[in-house]
């Protein structure tokens, strides 16, 4: 899961896009980058790390231009290096760079097609790099001396008929403008909106509306599945949709724990859906367990509170922060190695024994995908002298591997995979668990937008709905996902120690 953002304005943006990326900095904290479009010329800045890490004051003095975009990265093939940080860049045509959330699924098939057809080398494992050439590649074939808007909509059709998978996108045209277009089955979010300046309107760009209500835009709507907007550097506003067939399809597990509470996306809450998963799963623990003897709810910090509010009203119990967390630990389930999962989540919450001893307490999280953490953390409630410990989850079992950008484990490595709930609560060594049903997921994100038909739910149900996935691809997904090949690949990129800046054609603010 990434994070993006751009801005088009007659004003810098350098500021405003690094204030943005450090609202959307939970989307991923392993790079960060930026890039300025300033009279003909684009800078570039990019690195691992976080947004306040990447950026100092020789950086930012250095990203001048009143137009950028930005990204925020964790990986998605156990990759963490700064090469494939973003934005990334090509120089021909035009000189383009763009920012992307989401993953290919035929990337393999595109990057050949990309050296034998269209004589494009790919010089990364990055999906983005092959997202970013077919675009150009398709751009380049225009007929027009002069590009137009009608140009760039063509070539975000072509992408969509060539590039399977999900895709949200920003790009920036030397000397054009900025293209935000979204995968035609709208797995990964988009929203822009405008703001009115002395020096004129300007817009923006981003993952989330979190990002544009921070810097007082007006949200104007979601990018629609398939659509592309293109702001000229003039300030020209332009939209179409380029997708043959596209189908509201968004990703649920965006409301289960990526986006943040305070976002709408596709025009729902990410606040009110998490309450509505709270208050349904407390509807199904009074049915199955009407006589339960439930002491204390206690959420896992951070994405499950808003659940377990809601929870903890209709049992008519109390709520209580029993842990505290540590916010400068990385997530979990994508590190590598069962050891160092462990010692995180050691790291990362300390219980509060007061809220424990001589108590029946009620875990609340978001979801289990390991079982790792569930685990470490139910011991954690046990030792702080918890009598009994039950374990409720927001979402149901997450049986498969995602393949649309959430770096989640294979599928043997999914605790559920394969597993009943008992089995799963013997595993993870509670005394008693629920999982949320999938329809009463759906209904929860449903009610705040009728208009969406269905959604993503591919890690609940298997049902990838991008049409493309079978046994062999998920069989291929898994020898690159195993916890050995990302082992290797991590050591590769520490041996090799790449430089911190690698594009060409751009003026690097090192």
């Amino acid at each position: 899961m990434c994070g993006i953002v751009g801005i088009v304005s007659q004003e810098p943006v350098n500021q405003r896009i690094y204030d943005a990326l450090t609202v959307l900095q939970h989307r991923g904290q392993d790079a960060a980058g930026i890039v300025t479009y300033n009279a003909g010329h684009l800078a570039l800045r990019k690195s691992n790390g976080l947004v306040r890490d990447v950026f100092d004051e020789r950086h930012m003095l250095r990203l001048s231009g009143n137009s950028g975009i930005g990204h925020v990265r964790y990986p998605t093939a156990g990759s963490s290096s700064s090469a494939e940080a973003q934005p990334i860049y090509v120089n021909s045509p035009y000189g383009i760079t763009l920012a992307h959330n989401g993953n290919l699924t035929n990337a393999e098939l595109l990057m050949e097609e990309l050296y034998q057809t269209d004589r494009r080398h790919i010089n990364t494992a990055s999906d983005s790099e092959i997202l970013l050439n077919v675009f150009a590649h398709e751009l380049q074939l225009c007929n027009h001396q002069t590009l137009e808007a009608d140009d760039i909509f063509n070539a975000v059709a072509a992408v969509h008929r060539r590039c399977k998978g999900a895709y949200a996108a920003v790009a920036l045209i030397n000397k054009h403008g900025m293209v935000c277009f979204r995968d035609p089955n709208g797995i990964r979010p988009a929203i822009f909106g405008k703001r009115e300046t002395a020096a004129g309107t300007e817009y923006m760009v981003a993952s989330e509306s979190v990002a544009l209500d921070m810097l007082d835009f007006e949200i104007i709507r979601d990018i629609a599945p398939g659509e592309a907007i293109y702001i000229d550097f003039s300030g020209k506003f332009h939209a179409r949709q380029c997708a043959a067939n596209p189908k509201y399809s968004p990703c649920i597990f965006e409301h289960v724990y990526f986006a943040r509470p305070d976002s709408f996306i596709d025009k729902i809450s990410v606040y009110k859906a998490r309450l509505r998963m709270g208050e349904k799963l407390a509807e199904k623990i009074l049915k199955q367990w009407p006589d339960h003897d439930i002491d204390v709810v206690i959420p896992i910090p951070d994405s499950s509170l808003t659940s377990a509010v809601a929870l903890a009203h209709i049992l008519n119990k109390k709520m209580r922060h029993g842990f505290m967390k540590n916010r400068y630990i990385g997530r979990t389930f994508i590190m590598p190695g069962q050891q160092m999962r462990i010692k995180s989540v050691r790291q990362k919450l300390n219980a509060i024994g007061l809220e424990f001893n001589g108590k029946n307490v009620l875990l609340v999280d978001d979801s289990i995908v390991r079982g790792t953490t569930s685990e470490q953390i139910i011991q954690m409630a046990r030792d702080a002298g918890a009598k009994k410990v039950y374990f409720a989850s927001a979402s149901p079992p997450v049986r498969y591997p995602n393949v649309y950008g959430i770096d989640m484990p294979s599928a043997p490595e999914l605790i559920a995979h394969g597993r009943d709930v008992e089995e799963i609560r013997l595993a993870i060594a509670a005394d008693w668990l629920i999982f949320q049903d999938l329809d009463d997921l759906i209904a929860t994100a449903r009610e705040g937008n009728p208009d969406i038909l269905q959604f993503d739910a591919s890690v609940f149900d298997g049902h990838y709905v991008t049409g493309d996935i079978d046994q062999a691809y998920l069989d291929h997904l898994q020898l690159k996902r195993s916890e050995q090949a990302k082992f290797s690949q991590i050591k590769t990129n520490i041996d090799k120690r790449p430089e911190e800046e690698s594009l060409i054609g751009l003026h690097n603010s090192n």
